[in-house]
């Protein structure tokens, strides 16, 4: 409970410090070449998530060149509640489902940040059950649609706190960024500010998602 209460206060904290900020707004679902699929952290405020999910949109935009993109900011509570990561494991899934049936040549990006990494993890089957503000599997990403996910990217991550992090079929096509001290992705770790420290990581997460578009 300490540690869920400190993920509470950590990305309140965030969205008052950012909350300022200008935000791409998130676009409608379209056939556009990529649809980033966006899960923003515990309460984290935001068009996607301030601290994470909104920068790294604007920073695919500047990096991916030639393509269209388009935005989906994940339907979840984003809350302490014990359903919440499951309701957007769900919500992913759906949406997936439904753009790839709408839009066959559309790819997609997931994105994912703190409790948005448990949604992205148990979507791709990975479960983040046990893990902070984790959830079991309740959907997964279809096999035959997997060569459409061209990226996931992870931002404080709970599963690496209890020694998970993404393998097989998605594993070349992740990258999961920890931060020195987060105590949320880091067993161990004492540094609660390190957890809002992802926007600098967003430049990085863009030129690897467009290395695999």
């Amino acid at each position: 409970m300490r540690i869920r209460l400190c993920l509470a206060a950590l990305s309140l904290a965030g969205g008052a410090s950012l909350a300022t900020l200008s935000a791409p707004a998130a676009s409608a679902a379209s056939c556009s070449d990529l649809d980033v699929v966006a899960a923003r952290g515990t309460f984290e405020p935001g068009t996607l998530g301030a601290i994470v999910g909104d920068p790294v949109y604007s920073a695919l935009q500047q990096k991916i060149k030639g393509k269209t993109l388009s935005s989906y900011k994940v339907n979840y509570p984003a809350d302490l509640s014990l359903t919440s990561a499951a309701q957007g494991n769900a919500d992913v899934v759906n949406h997936v489902d439904s753009q790839a049936a709408a839009c066959p040549n559309q790819r997609f990006i997931l994105v994912g940040y703190s409790q948005g990494a448990n949604v992205v993890d148990n979507s791709i089957g990975i479960s983040s059950d046990g893990a902070v503000v984790g959830s079991p599997i309740v959907a997964t990403i279809p096999a035959a649609l997997a060569p459409r996910v061209a990226a996931v990217l992870l931002f404080g991550n709970p599963i690496r706190a209890i020694g998970r992090s993404v393998t097989g079929t998605y594993q070349s096509r992740t990258i999961d960024f920890c931060a020195k001290g987060d105590p949320i992705c880091e067993s161990g770790g004492g540094d609660v500010l390190a957890h809002l420290s992802y926007g600098s990581d967003a430049d990085a997460a863009a030129a690897f998602a467009a290395s695999k578009v």
